[in-house]
């Protein structure tokens, strides 16, 4: 960490590090956190499935603060549960509430009617976008990057790409991207294991087209991110690759 950099700011809904500069890179992390507060009573199977990749990205939190605190950049950190409310969904997308999964069902989403959907929209997901939005507009960051993971194997299928650079417009700095991340030994895919271009960057693409910048998705492999210290290792190797780039 920089000297005098700034410790996390906590909301409820979202976690910040940094203060928004001309030209920072505005870092988010959509799903940090598994965090769900006690008003909805997890049951034992919710706290099951919490603590899997339904509950939150394992690892992304790692990587996003490290990435954030390498340099004089930003970072915007989700603080709820995407069981919640899924804040890279927009709010009228059928999966921004999971009632069920593959693994089982979620509890507390079983009967949700439109009052509880509003409710979570105001709590978590508007204050989430309202922050990220407040950042581009502050800072008119040069980049908009945001960062994920994924299961190493889904569904009894193991997954080879280590990491993926999603996107729906920007394909050359996409393309430039993948380029420095195998360079910096990851197996790196475009647009996968999701693609960008079928919609799946909700919050990338909502901010970047309103801020006018580029903005990209990165999606890391779990396996990689299992500890802190493995996470940063991944994060320092991705901020080479960034930097390869320009960034």
């Amino acid at each position: 960490m920089l000297p005098g950099y700034p410790r996390a700011v906590l909301s409820d809904a979202v976690e910040t590090l940094g203060r928004p500069t001309a030209g920072c890179i505005l870092y988010t992390c959509e799903h940090a956190s598994n965090r769900v507060p006690r008003t909805w009573r997890p049951t034992l199977d919710d706290r099951a499935l919490l603590r899997a990749h339904w509950g939150y990205d394992l690892g992304a939190a790692w990587v996003t603060r490290r990435l954030a605190r390498s340099g004089p950049d930003v970072a915007v950190l989700s603080r709820a549960s995407r069981l919640l409310v899924d804040v890279n969904r927009a709010p009228d997308d059928p999966t921004a509430f999971l009632a069920r999964t593959h693994d089982g069902e979620v509890s507390f989403n079983a009967r949700l009617d439109l009052a509880e959907r509003r409710r979570r929209l105001a709590r978590f997901h508007e204050p989430y976008h309202q922050t990220v939005a407040a950042m581009v507009r502050i800072g008119r960051p040069r980049l908009l990057f945001s960062v994920h993971s994924f299961t190493a194997v889904w569904r009894g299928s193991p997954r080879e790409v280590e990491a993926g650079v999603l996107f729906d417009r920007h394909d050359e700095h996409a393309a430039a991207l993948v380029s420095a991340l195998g360079a910096a030994g990851l197996r790196t895919a475009p647009n996968e294991p999701y693609s960008g271009k079928e919609g799946l960057i909700y919050s990338a693409a909502r901010h970047g087209r309103e801020g006018n910048l580029p903005y990209l998705e990165l999606e890391l492999r779990q396996d990689l991110l299992s500890s802190r210290p493995r996470a940063e290792a991944v994060a320092d190797r991705v901020l080479a690759a960034l930097r390869q780039c320009g960034w």
